[in-house]
């Protein structure tokens, strides 16, 4: 846009907006976490859930019966196979890989 066009453009105002005191206001700490270090907020795939969850499944694995916990989850009947079959293939359906 040239210099001269853009002394012309009419530039949108926002509409008014009225403020509600149960917003969080800025600069308060209401969500923060009272002393100390202020924790880094973390979204997913962060370094810490990973360490947790790589702890928590070696843990698993030293302590649990693994043979039993299969042998628990497996189908008790014929109609509970089909059931299982049909929830895969319905979350199948939703993938955006194919043949998955």
């Amino acid at each position: 846009m040239s210099p001269k066009n853009f002394a012309h453009r009419v530039l949108q105002q926002q509409p008014p907006r009225h403020s509600d005191p149960q917003q969080q206001q800025a600069g308060s700490s209401d969500f923060q976490p009272k002393g100390g270090k202020p924790q880094q907020q973390m979204g997913e795939g962060s370094y810490e859930a990973t360490r947790d969850y790589q702890k928590n499944i070696k843990d698993y694995l030293k302590d649990a019966d693994v043979e039993a916990d299969a042998k628990a989850a497996k189908p008790k009947s014929a109609e509970e196979a089909r059931d299982i079959e049909q929830a895969e293939e319905e979350g199948k359906s939703h993938s955006r890989a194919k043949g998955e």
